[in-house]
């Protein structure tokens, strides 16, 4: 069976998290993107999990009902804590086959921090420790390293990261089957590195409001149950796990490297060139994804490794029509716009996918279906994201947007 899964979302329990980060919010939207199965997020959190419990139905098959939607158990955590004389931040997501089992992941983790404090809880042990705590509760349980490039937080990040997954899991590293590239790096960028052949390369949106979710997917060909997604990660089926959907990691916030304060966006060449430091003021930059991916890799770039899952890039709907009618992505005549535009021609997923283009043009604006098509062609202008900025996307010249048969296209 075909479907298409967003893993890593978050619950309205953790910190800058929408309120409507509910079950039915999530699953409403889940719907309106395309999306067969999510992740709950935040088992971790006991409120959080008294909700699931009271509100999802086993389907008998380790993953769970509600609104149409299936949802499998998971959770991110964080960990900051010292080895090798470096302080170290990384966050992991947990998938786990039962409340059973997330029970038991709880009771442990409960007893070395508070789990009411965040949906996304702080500990001060290592990495290898939660591996141990997750498969010490379930053999099937899932631990996959989150945004795996983001500068802070992550296994490989350039201020508090390894280089390797065997420096961070230990013995553990053998369990991991998976990492998330997140939003500022793709499958591409990965594939320079031979040490990462061997596990799986996911994408997920790290949703915090539910227009966020399904802006990264994964989608998969097999049972859709909890051991249809252990077997194909585990076992890296390129049968099983068709390809993954992504940003364009220029967009991402952390793809270039930069200084926030000083506006200063740097290629990892410049950033070598300026010795890393800010050229406008002296201080150290944040290096980001591309520079890491550079550091650690030992491929050159444009390689594809053997039976590797391939991926599509998108640019989500809500910000093409955005840029379109020359809005704010969050205003309401956006909202309006999208919404019609789903509740009329399908999910958004189908839109941005598969949608013929003759279709889209029955009832869409014109110029709407344009930007589909370039971004389908990969025609597209894009100021990278650095140091939490995100990247900034022009679909369109502002000389081109100035033209009256634009502006009648609109319409």
């Amino acid at each position: 069976m075909k479907f298409t899964a967003d893993f890593h979302i978050h619950s309205k329990y953790s910190r800058a998290t929408s309120k409507d980060m509910d079950l039915d919010h999530i699953s409403e939207w889940a719907k309106l993107k395309g999306l067969d199965l999510m992740g709950t997020g935040d088992f971790t959190h006991p409120f959080w999990l008294a909700e699931l419990k009271k509100k999802l139905k086993s389907d008998g098959e380790g993953l769970f009902d509600f609104g149409g939607i299936k949802f499998i158990l998971t959770t991110e955590v964080c960990n900051i804590y010292h080895q090798d004389e470096r302080l170290r931040k990384v966050h992991t997501m947990i998938f786990a086959p039962s409340f059973k089992a997330a029970d038991k992941i709880n009771l442990e983790l409960g007893r070395l921090a508070n789990l009411m404090s965040d949906g996304r809880p702080i500990f001060t042990f290592p990495v290898k420790k939660l591996a141990e705590i997750a498969l010490t509760a379930s053999s099937e349980c899932l631990i996959i390293p989150c945004h795996a490039w983001t500068p802070w937080f992550s296994v490989f990040g350039a201020l508090s990261g390894y280089n390797s997954l065997e420096e961070c899991f230990g013995e553990y590293s053998r369990n991991i089957f998976a990492i998330e590239t997140g939003l500022s790096s793709d499958p591409a960028m990965n594939w320079r590195l031979s040490k990462l052949d061997r596990v799986n390369l996911i994408s997920n949106s790290d949703a915090h409001s539910p227009s966020k979710i399904g802006r990264e997917a994964n989608v998969f060909d097999t049972e859709l149950s909890y051991k249809g997604v252990f077997d194909a990660l585990k076992k890296k089926d390129p049968k099983r796990f068709l390809f993954t959907i992504e940003f364009f990691p220029e967009e991402g916030k952390y793809h270039f490297d930069g200084h926030r304060n000083c506006r200063v966006r740097l290629s990892p060449g410049e950033t070598k060139s300026n010795n890393k430091k800010c050229p406008k003021c002296g201080r150290n930059v944040t290096v980001g994804v591309m520079s890491r991916v550079e550091e650690l890799s030992d491929r050159e770039e444009g390689f594809v490794p053997e039976n590797a899952v391939p991926f599509k890039k998108l640019v989500p709907l809500q910000e093409i029509i955005a840029e379109v009618l020359d809005k704010g992505v969050d205003t309401a005549s956006v909202r309006n716009e999208y919404l019609k535009t789903v509740n009329t021609l399908g999910s958004e997923l189908f839109i941005l996918l598969d949608a013929p283009l003759d279709f889209l043009q029955r009832s869409m604006p014109e110029k709407t279906v344009e930007g589909i098509k370039r971004v389908r062609e990969g025609r597209i202008n894009i100021l990278p994201g650095y140091d939490g900025e995100y990247g900034t996307i022009k679909l369109f010249e502002e000389k081109e947007r100035k033209t009256e048969k634009f502006q009648i296209a609109l319409f």
